[in-house]
């Protein structure tokens, strides 16, 4: 098997284990997929994937062929940021990668400036909670919020995210504190002590709410008490700190790249726009700018 397209096929049918997922990640239907898989499998003469309740899985064969893809495939994604590094214009497609709340509240007005500023650079911006793998491509500068990060990685610690608990403005006053509530986060690991951090730690909790966004808007719509972070918090005149709330510092806040598009033109002024304009805000993220 010479053609890298057909090992593209086989780590993706591997990795989603069907052919739907399969077609969804090679951006084909799964008609296609499975023919293909057929003719692979017949030019081969031999099985490289068997079928199993709910989808498919690799036999020993292929196995040893997702082994090969893999090796391939790091190959192909090393090819493609090289070619990335070599133009020396300011022009061309540039992918940021950050969370929905930073992407929504704190930097969408410099990000349109950013676009205003270079109108030849195609920036597309990917909100995800999920971080963007950089060594497949999957963007091209990333701001992330995280203890640890991959050590390969290069860029720059910024400083750390200042979390403190809201209410709606009138919250306090028009709900009687036996009907107080807590909107609580969906993922307990993300901060696993934060009721008993909280100022009313005996209040109930009325409402999981997993995505940050939108347990936000319920917050500032009054539905319950709630942690967020101050950028977000410190910024909307319907919300305000519970009394007795403090920012809590959390996370460090990174600006990172891919060690091999570290001297792109293009990837190196994105990377200092956005740390410029992190560091105007540092005083807001932390959540140290004093209350109205």
């Amino acid at each position: 098997m010479d053609d890298w397209n057909d090992y593209a096929l086989i780590l993706a049918l591997y990795r989603a284990g069907t052919l739907r997922g399969a077609a969804i990640t090679l951006g084909t239907t799964h008609t296609t997929v499975a023919r293909r898989l057929a003719l692979l499998q017949k030019r081969r003469d031999a099985r490289v994937f068997e079928k199993v309740p709910g989808g498919y899985r690799a036999t020993q064969f292929g196995e040893q062929l997702v082994s090969v893809a893999k090796k391939l495939e790091d190959i192909v994604l090393l090819s493609e940021r090289l070619h990335l590094t070599s133009p020396d214009d300011l022009s061309g497609p540039l992918t940021l990668s950050l969370g929905e709340p930073m992407s929504q509240f704190l930097l969408v007005k410099e990000l349109g400036e950013f676009a205003r500023t270079y109108p030849n650079i195609q920036l597309k911006i990917n909100s995800s909670t999920e971080f963007a793998d950089l060594d497949k491509g999957e963007a091209d500068v990333v701001i992330r919020g995280a203890h640890k990060l991959p050590e390969h990685l290069i860029g720059r610690r910024m400083f750390k995210l200042g979390l403190c608990f809201y209410a709606h403005k009138d919250y306090c006053q028009r709900v009687q504190k036996k009907d107080w509530r807590w909107i609580a986060p969906g993922n307990s690991a993300m901060w696993p002590e934060w009721l008993a951090e909280s100022p009313y730690p005996d209040v109930p909790i009325g409402i999981v709410i997993d995505e940050i966004v939108t347990r936000f808007h319920a917050i500032a719509a009054g539905v319950g008490m709630g942690r967020a972070a101050c950028f977000m918090g410190d910024v909307n005149e319907d919300m305000v700190r519970l009394p007795g709330s403090e920012p809590t510092p959390s996370y460090d806040i990174w600006v990172l790249t891919h060690p091999d598009l570290r001297d792109q033109p293009k990837v190196k002024l994105l990377m200092k726009f956005l740390i410029d304009a992190l560091l105007r805000k540092q005083q807001l993220v932390e959540g140290q700018l004093p209350l109205q």
